[in-house]
């Protein structure tokens, strides 16, 4: 029988999905699959949450599935060898995917496009997981918008109601009557998590410009991760917005321009943006970088930060730019290095995001905060969290003996920094 593959990669999810939607609408039965990159897994710890979460979502569509006849086709392995696998057990016509807009993904579906078409077979990407892709709003000259308020300011000018259209009414019973084992998390090499990715939440958008700031109060969307494996779909959760939500609206904004700015300058993956800042001598001291990591830092903002990070995988937005901002400046130690660790630890890791809040923490990258803009983590103690709620929640010891005393002053350590960064661009 000559079959279609719809491949989900950050798409998981069988409702308002473009890619699957058109695979459906093919003609042809369609065999869903799904491939655990040993390139990627390979670079996570046994107990990771998010692959205990992408598990768990496989299962949800697994079952689903089932009762259609059909079931999903599981497979860990590198790709391209996947594929070749693939297209000797079934005589596949036509395969569908969503695009992916990271350096890793683009040029791993470059070489399965190019060994497909060898073989005969037809490949189809969609848009799917942002409302303008790369190409989609440019600057008058062609090149990419490197400033997000001129590009904010063409998003919405764009933005037409009609990109949000939702098909609900799939053909599901197109999908290929199969019967295969979905693994289990052992059998890729996993263990479950005890770290649960939570629901996302969107009865606080009304009030979130007011209260976003303010990591006590629990008061964010914990969209992030469904986001980034795309267990909902972009296009519903704008429907869902009006008026009010103008300011959440901009974070999916800066989302979608961190993006473009990733797929125009991959580099950037381990390169400043603005090349005036490779001369800064980061002091790198481990000793100092482990005290951040663990949240020992005697500054009691940075600390219930980087606790809660590694207790639950999640960091308030707030929280983000301060620990980011103390580990570049005050202890000038590498953006790299920060930007690794959230990597490992961040359920809702995002490549881009992370990639360019970092740079922007450290004033290195596209629209960056002033390279001598340096936050006062007392200040922002006093401003976001006045009454304790959040440090008291993630450092019981705060105020006792038991907790240390800041490992660098202030001021100092904003003179330092602002030293290092006036001698590196001088070089």
């Amino acid at each position: 029988m000559k079959i279609a593959v719809f491949w989900f990669r950050r798409d998981l999810r069988l409702s308002d999905n473009t890619a699957l939607s058109k695979a459906l609408g093919s003609g042809l039965s369609v065999l869903p699959v799904f491939i655990f990159d040993t390139n990627i897994l390979e670079e996570l710890t046994r107990i990771d949450p998010r692959v205990t979460f992408i598990h768990r979502t496989l299962t949800n569509i697994h079952n689903k599935l089932l009762e259609f006849s059909s079931s999903l086709a599981c497979f860990k392995g590198d790709p391209q060898e996947i594929w070749k696998k693939v297209i000797s057990m079934y005589d596949v016509k036509e395969v569908y995917f969503n695009r992916d807009y990271e350096p890793y993904a683009r040029d791993r579906d470059q070489k399965i496009f190019e060994f497909l078409r060898g073989k005969g077979i037809r490949c189809h990407s969609y848009k799917d997981q942002v409302i303008f892709e790369e190409n989609d709003i440019l600057k008058k000259d062609g090149n990419p918008y490197t400033v997000f308020t001129p590009y904010r300011k063409q998003w919405l000018e764009r933005f037409n109601p009609e990109l949000l259209k939702i098909r609900t009414d799939l053909p599901f019973n197109n999908f290929l009557k199969t019967k295969h084992r979905l693994p289990s998390l052992s059998d890729i090499g996993f263990a479950e998590s005890g770290i649960p990715v939570r629901n996302f939440r969107l009865d606080i958008l009304d009030e979130y410009a007011a209260t976003r700031n303010y990591p006590g109060l629990d008061a964010t969307t914990l969209l992030g991760p469904h986001l980034r494996f795309g267990t909902l779909s972009i296009r519903w959760l704008i429907s869902q917005l009006n008026d009010m939500h103008s300011v959440f609206q901009g974070e999916l904004i800066w989302r979608e321009f961190f993006m473009q700015i990733l797929y125009h300058f991959p580099t950037l993956v381990d390169h400043n943006f603005h090349s005036k800042y490779d001369g800064i001598r980061w002091r790198n001291n481990e000793m100092e970088f482990e005290r951040w990591c663990k949240g020992e830092t005697g500054y009691p903002m940075v600390d219930a930060g980087m606790r809660q990070l590694n207790t639950t995988g999640y960091m308030h937005n707030r929280l983000r730019m301060i620990v980011a901002s103390f580990l570049c400046k005050h202890l000038l130690i590498d953006w790299r290095w920060g930007e690794a660790y959230f990597a490992e630890r961040l359920i809702d890791y995002e490549l881009s995001s992370n990639n360019g809040n970092w740079q922007w923490a450290a004033g290195t990258g596209c629209d960056a905060a002033p390279w001598f803009r340096i936050f006062n983590p007392e200040e922002q103690l006093r401003k976001f969290d006045r009454d304790l709620m959040y440090v008291k929640k993630w450092i019981p010891e705060y105020g006792t003996p038991d907790y240390p005393a800041p490992m660098v002053d202030h001021r100092q350590a904003r003179t330092r920094a602002i030293e290092q960064y006036t001698m590196g661009l001088e070089l």
